[in-house]
């Protein structure tokens, strides 16, 4: 056993900022942490949301013993249901996690029985040749773990995504001397949270919100909108806790708000009054200075509440002047064009709004470089392997570990799909499997490439022009021929343009030609180019009558 190879292989996280996932793979059974998804950037049109390419792991299902996810946050469990078509192992995760994660695949009305195990912080837990020890860490989730994954190769410490909060909302801070222990027994290798490794100093407590929260209710007049993440229970309680001291009722607003919120009152995670919650339809009846709206849409989604909001879609409700908006997190990088765009829209429709750099309603629940410097120093590892993060921050938390006496051989800068093998103590980079992005598109998944998203840029940009040739069937002479446009040019300039586009067109067609489709197209390209300087996207089609 001794002489087996201990795999580490990131499938996501390593790269971007979301869709963490990372295999563990040791004498050909395999340990999945997290399956999570991320947003899709600004020039992915159509793009619902990005799951990690898992085909490594589809391959050897049959070899997955586990799947631990370390909390409830989409970019770690989002991708799960589609993972556990493809994967029939057991799910191991807190109360909280797995109460969202059975609603999530009750929503999909997934087919397959899954089975979900509930674990605790403190416990041990054998799966396969894994022997993990589940830690308590501090998140703006309740519940979040880290792991102690024990193998015959060596200890390796997975944080999960962590923060040093002194003073957290549920008085679980995170458990120092279990990382303690780690390094008393030796560990191998420490992958660790990257988010904020640009961050200098410490991450502020969760508690500097109350105060921040306390100065908007103060202030406001009408009804207070709270944009925040779904799974960010610990906000809604801190929402709840204000929102009682300055008589207000609160209503969840959205499917998924509602969904989380219920699930976590009914397992202890949110406590309040029965009273002091109330639907929709009876907050849009109350008196305006007496109601707080939590709603979805905090990273400015076009269909979440906040986002139809700003764009004047809405159905139950509008903006309006008095109302205060605020906006509960932080942009997730490559967000930030779709937030502000939905900041200005609602001040428009004249909502105050209220965001992190004006008010302290939000604080990260990443550790800054001082907490990460001291992870290190409390685990002592062997070797780091920086995870969760882009390529500039996995970079600055290797600059942190080399300022605190790590030598540069001893951190595996890596991306999705580098194996990283550790064998007899040392560590050693192997081959590369695909490790790239699988797009969701409606219920298409991973029909979807950069080809096709190109594509869609490209009509985004200059349009389409879509001409339409007839030609007799018998002797294939011109009959007719249609030009229509959508997306680029205006009806008025295009008469004249088509009108020279159609000569030329015809002209073509008197000549015999191998590819006429082609040659149609390549002539209509070089010419709309030259008078117009765009290139529409040009489809022909040629039908015999």
């Amino acid at each position: 056993m001794k002489d087996k190879k201990l795999k580490i292989i990131p499938l996501g996280g390593l790269g971007e900022v979301g869709k963490n996932m990372t295999v563990y793979e040791y004498d050909n059974k395999i340990l999945i942490v997290d399956a999570g998804m991320m947003f899709p950037d600004n020039d992915m049109i159509g793009i619902d949301y990005i799951i990690p390419d898992f085909d490594y792991v589809k391959q050897r299902a049959d070899q997955v013993v586990g799947i631990i996810v370390t909390h409830a946050h989409e970019d770690h469990s989002g991708a799960i249901s589609h993972l556990m078509e493809h994967v029939h192992a057991p799910i191991y995760s807190a109360p909280l996690t797995n109460g969202l994660i059975k609603n999530k695949l009750n929503r999909r009305s997934f087919a397959k029985e899954v089975t979900l195990i509930d674990i605790h912080a403190g416990e041990t837990v054998q799966i396969g040749p894994f022997k993990v020890d589940f830690f308590h860490v501090c998140h703006s989730v309740p519940d979040g773990v880290g792991l102690g994954i024990d193998t015959p190769a060596g200890l390796v410490v997975h944080t999960g995504d962590y923060k040093f909060d002194h003073t957290p909302v549920d008085g679980r801070p995170t458990d120092y001397w279990k990382l303690a222990e780690f390094s008393s027994r030796g560990a191998l290798a420490l992958l660790s949270d990257s988010t904020n490794a640009e961050v200098p100093g410490w991450t502020p407590s969760e508690r500097v919100i109350e105060d921040g929260f306390n100065r908007v209710f103060r202030q406001a007049r009408g009804r207070i909108i709270i944009a925040t993440f779904a799974s960010l229970i610990s906000r809604m309680q801190q929402v709840l806790d204000v929102a009682k001291g300055f008589d207000r009722k609160v209503a969840f607003t959205g499917f998924s708000m509602l969904e989380n919120s219920r699930i976590a009152k009914e397992l202890g995670y949110l406590q309040y009054a029965e009273s002091q919650v109330v639907s929709i339809e009876t907050a849009l009846s109350m008196p305006e200075s007496k109601v707080v709206l939590m709603v979805t849409g905090s990273q400015g989604e076009p269909t979440s509440i906040l986002g139809r909001l700003a764009n004047g879609t809405n159905r139950q409700f509008s903006i309006q002047a008095g109302d205060t908006v605020v906006i509960s997190a932080h942009p997730i990088p490559g967000n930030e064009e779709a937030v502000y765009r939905a900041v200005n829209r609602l001040m428009e429709k004249g909502a105050d709004v209220v965001y992190s750099e004006i008010e302290d309603v939000h604080v990260s629940g990443h550790a800054s470089q001082e907490e990460m410097k001291l992870l290190l120093h409390l685990v002592r590892p062997r070797y780091l392997i920086p995870i969760h993060g882009e390529l500039r921050m996995l970079r600055q938390h290797k600059r942190l570990a080399m300022e605190i006496g790590m030598d540069e051989r001893q951190i595996a800068l890596v991306e999705n799909g580098r194996v990283i093998e550790f064998k007899h103590g040392e560590m050693k980079l192997g081959e590369r499997i695909p490790g790239g992005y699988v797009f969701v598109d409606g219920t298409g998944v991973g029909d979807v490439d950069r080809t096709i998203i190109r594509d869609r840029e490209l009509l985004s940009q200059d349009g389409v022009v879509l001409i339409n040739l007839f030609l007799d069937k018998n002797n294939g002479t011109f009959k007719d021929l249609e030009i229509l446009s959508r997306g680029f040019i205006s009806q008025e300039e295009s008469k004249e343009l088509f009108d020279e586009l159609r000569t030329r067109v015809i002209r073509l067609t008197t000549s015999p030609a191998k590819n006429m489709q082609k040659e149609i197209q390549n002539l209509s390209i070089s010419y709309l180019n030259e008078e117009t300087k765009r290139r529409p996207f040009i489809f022909v089609s040629i039908t015999k009558v």
